[in-house]
């Protein structure tokens, strides 16, 4: 197995390729809530039934941004990033909350649109 097989490439903005590590943050998801990633594009990270979004650090391949979606209960955001943040820990990297999230698909298309609510 070849040492980037798990990494995810991206153009930084200083047009240099970045390498993100898909494969940790699916764990720290997969142990911290028992859900999967749903899909991955570019930089962001979708978990399974549009919870949360994680964005990779292009500066600190071990630190990573979340937004929850905006229809999440208050309790179960804090408790779900409180486990993820523990998962996190354990695994020698850091979760920072950014804010909510809206995600939308748009009318007659396949496409969703996302609005980034930060704190």
């Amino acid at each position: 197995m070849n040492n980037t097989d798990n990494l995810q490439p991206i153009t930084s903005p200083k047009n240099d390729i970045v390498f993100f590590n898909l494969e940790k943050l699916r764990f720290i998801i997969k142990d911290g809530t028992g859900l999967d990633i749903a899909y991955a594009y570019e930089d962001l990270v979708f978990s399974e039934h549009g919870i949360f979004i994680f964005q990779f650090d292009v500066n600190n391949p071990n630190t990573f941004y979340c937004w929850f979606n905006n229809d999440c209960i208050e309790k179960d955001r804090i408790s779900l990033l409180n486990s993820l943040i523990k998962s996190a820990g354990l695994n020698k990297a850091v979760i920072m909350y950014k804010g909510k999230f809206e995600m939308n698909q748009q009318e007659g298309k396949e496409q969703i649109s996302v609005n980034f609510i930060d704190i």
